[in-house]
């Protein structure tokens, strides 16, 4: 495909592609070979234009540790600081200490190139294309002016004797000032102190004759703790000894005692389970002979029951049969009497809703007559109530009549003394006591709730209606009152 293309194609413009594709190619190489990646064991430091602080002051290099970057050609380049610690042997002669005697003091320490992001920066500023030499050189003499300072702060007896003190006060002045050029302090390692006036011999010696004295007062003592100790031991034994033959005696009379009581006890409980044998056998008997009689009772109540079961089953289903029997007869005749009782209801619904609708008839009637003698009146209630009573007087007077006419008086007897009030005599009382035992046509009307109408008459004064004479005197008013109308 690729020959038939460049068949077809003119020539600079097949040309023009191939420079363009060998361009790309090399433009790919070149960014291939510019990217490095950083070995955990070194600091790979880029410098050139790398950017700006802070503070915007131009950055001297760009220290990268186990990563990666591009460095671009022409405007950057990159070099690698070897982390691989460096031992650094410093033999220190003749330094002062804080109570001028000079003292020698031999050490060994370890360094490398700090990979803290500002150390490292200072590493890169400091000591890149230096060689591994010209960097211990440099190390080495930082490390002798603070360690001369440090012990020059320090009594011998302090360096001697107190070694972790003088190990830190010693690290830490030299791990600041190793940071400033981008190194780290590893280790410390003081291998012996001496001095020129024997004055930490002397030391020595001193401790030493000091520790020999303590050790042999102290052996002493222990000798002496020792003898009081095999004293008190011996005693200790004698006492143990005779406290353990005493009790070893106790015990044997407590252990006879105890036996003794044991054997009684044996015996006792040997009694008691005999006992307790005898008895529970008497018991098993009892018991045995119990259930015997209570398993006969069982079955002869259960024969009995199984009789009466049966017994009481024949009366029970006959009974039950005749109770359903009754029931439903006392049921159908309930029924019967309800519709009976409803038959009854309905007829007298029926008579009394037709005397009511005639009775109402009546007295719509009626009201219709009232209303018409009202108009009759000229619309006045006391005139058409006067013109009833007029109508009914008649009927009044029958009924009062009937109620004497039936009294039967064969004869009255009146024995008259002739004594009676103002001169009058008790027969003409008795006469019109007996005249005023029949109510008078007035006292009809009030019985009524109605008053008797002028044009029947005046009621009597009291003088009248006290004598004989007085009811008849109405009876002629009302005569002339019926022939007039």
């Amino acid at each position: 495909m690729v020959p038939i293309l460049a068949a077809t194609l003119p020539p600079t413009v097949l040309i023009t592609v191939v420079v363009v594709v060998i361009l790309v190619f090399s433009l790919l190489l070149m960014c291939l070979a510019r990217y490095r990646r950083c070995p955990s064991d070194k600091v790979m430091v880029i410098y050139g234009k790398v950017g700006q602080n802070k503070d915007g002051t131009a950055r001297s290099a760009r220290c990268i540790h186990g990563g990666a970057a591009f460095i671009w050609p022409v405007f950057q380049s990159y070099e690698y600081l070897d982390l691989t610690p460096m031992s650094i042997s410093v033999d220190l002669k003749s330094a002062l200490s804080r109570q001028n005697i000079r003292i020698d003091v031999p050490a060994r320490f370890t360094v490398g190139i700090s990979t803290e992001s500002g150390t490292m920066q200072n590493a890169a500023e400091r000591l890149l294309g230096l060689k591994l030499q010209e960097i211990q050189e440099l190390a080495k003499d930082i490390i002798f002016g603070q360690l001369r300072l440090v012990i020059a702060t320090m009594d011998i007896e302090e360096i001697n004797t107190d070694r972790d003190k003088f190990l830190a006060a010693v690290s830490s002045n030299v791990e600041s000032e190793l940071r400033k050029i981008g190194l780290r302090l590893i280790n410390v390692n003081v291998t012996d102190i001496s001095d020129e006036s024997g004055y930490i011999e002397a030391l020595g010696k001193e401790a030493a004759a000091k520790a020999i004295n303590e050790a042999r007062i102290s052996v002493a003592e222990r000798n002496r703790e020792g003898s009081i100790g095999e004293a008190n031991a011996v005693r200790d034994q004698r006492i143990s000894v005779a406290a353990a033959n005493a009790s070893a005696v106790d015990g044997e009379n407590t252990s006879k005692a105890n036996v003794a009581k044991s054997d009684a006890t044996r015996r006792e409980l040997e009694a008691e389970a005999q006992r307790r044998a005898v008895t529970a056998e008497k018991l098993a008997e009892a018991k045995a002979k119990e259930e015997a009689y209570a398993a006969e009772q069982a079955a002869e109540k259960a024969r009995a029951a199984r009789e009466l079961a049966t017994q009481q089953a024949d009366v029970i289903v006959k009974a039950q049969i005749e109770k359903e029997k009754k029931v439903l007869e006392a049921e159908a005749q309930a029924e019967q009497a309800r519709a009976l009782a409803k038959g009854e209801a309905d007829a007298i619904f029926a008579k009394m809703e037709a005397q009511a609708r005639g009775v109402q008839e009546i007295l719509s009637k009626q009201a219709e007559g009232f209303a018409a003698i009202v108009q009759a009146a000229g619309g006045n209630a006391d005139s058409a109530v006067q013109l009833l009573l007029t109508d009914k007087i008649e009927e009044l007077t029958r009924i009062q009549v009937e109620a004497v006419k039936n009294l039967n008086i064969d004869k009255i007897t009146v024995w008259d003394s002739m004594n009676g009030e103002n001169g009058s005599s008790t027969t003409a009382n008795f006469l019109s006591g007996m005249m005023k035992s029949i109510p008078p046509l007035s006292e009809t009307f009030k019985m009524a709730g109605m008053k008797i109408p002028e044009f029947l008459g005046k009621e009597a004064d009291s003088r009248e209606r006290r004598g004989i004479e007085g009811m008849p005197r109405l009876f002629p008013i009302c005569k002339r009152r019926f022939a007039h109308v």
